[in-house]
């Protein structure tokens, strides 16, 4: 039978400085900004895409850049760490990038069978390279990033929370994932089973709780293949019990949202629209776009939005 949920689609987390955030992820990072468009429910704020070529579900960290948004604070009942895979090759490479740009990261450290680094965002976001050799997807290899180390796409997440045994009963029983790996406090599930989708629950049962704002995750989004999948898994969380939203149309995307038993809110993400619906792929994330149902509001939203002078040819060398 096969499977309703296929992996994770996108994370998306919160800044309070558009420009910083394109210069970190798009520049140091040398992800694409495959899409700028706005939050759909709250048309004042940017809505920043970032993946690889064409914004791959598995490949997409996004962000609503609020100005003035209030530090929030990392913690129990959050996504914690989002972790980007990379060649195994590339760990030498992208410790000598982080040091050029001063960002600072812990040394090495292995992890099950993975060797990684942890390192922070200008605002506290938490962040992993992962360097292995499964990962066969092609990066995004800019001018100032050779392809041969580029990001793969995300490795997988963490969510710390007080006990694992409801979110990981979810997961299993409704979301189609299964257990793969344990050490101490820490346990690791999967859908697929390949690098690129791996949810790791961290138990922190006296951590404070965490609190959102700017360097936080808002949400995360796991992938389903279309629009009847989307409602077949839908009925089963009604069914197990949780609140779940109507269908939101995302435009490259169609969404339900509910949040899981530790408060963590999920999403549900279908992967057959993607981004080049309103782009061409070599132009992918060059000029705001707008929902269909917003572009008679066009002149207002864009007045309303902060001056971004985006040039793609100035990211970091």
């Amino acid at each position: 039978m096969s499977k309703i949920i296929t992996g994770l689609h996108h994370v998306t987390a919160m800044t309070s400085d558009a420009r910083a955030n394109l210069n970190f992820y798009a520049g140091i990072l040398g992800l694409r900004l495959v899409k700028r468009t706005i939050n759909f429910d709250a048309p004042d704020v940017y809505h920043f895409y970032y993946g690889d070529e064409t914004g791959s579900p598995g490949s997409i960290m996004t962000f609503f850049p609020i100005p003035g948004l209030k530090r929030g604070r990392k913690g129990n009942g959050q996504l914690t760490v989002t972790s980007f895979s990379i060649p195994e090759s590339s760990l030498e490479y992208w410790m000598k990038r982080l040091d050029k740009f001063n960002v600072s990261y812990r040394p090495p450290q292995q992890r099950f069978e993975e060797v990684f680094i942890y390192f922070e965002d200008y605002e506290g976001q938490g962040l992993e390279l992962v360097a292995n050799a499964k990962d066969l997807r092609k990066g995004y290899g800019t001018g100032h990033i050779p392809a041969e180390h580029a990001i793969r796409g995300f490795y997988g997440v963490t969510l710390s929370i007080e006990s694992y045994e409801r979110t990981a009963g979810l997961l299993t029983s409704i979301m189609d994932h299964h257990s793969i790996e344990e050490k101490g406090s820490r346990f690791r599930f999967s859908a697929s089973g390949k690098s690129g989708d791996l949810v790791d629950i961290v138990c922190v049962p006296d951590a404070q709780r965490g609190l959102s704002g700017s360097g936080t995750v808002h949400h995360l989004a796991f992938a389903t293949e279309s629009d009847d999948t989307q409602l077949e898994i839908s009925k089963k969380l009604q069914a197990y019990g949780l609140d779940v939203t109507r269908i939101l149309d995302r435009q490259y995307f169609h969404s339900i949202y509910f949040r899981e038993p530790s408060g963590i809110l999920f999403e549900v993400a279908t992967s057959d629209i993607g981004f080049e619906i309103d782009e061409e792929r070599e132009k992918l994330g060059e000029a705001l776009k707008l929902p269909q149902w917003q572009e008679k509001n066009r002149a207002s939203i864009e007045e309303d939005l902060p001056s971004i002078d985006i040039n793609f040819e100035t990211y970091y060398d």
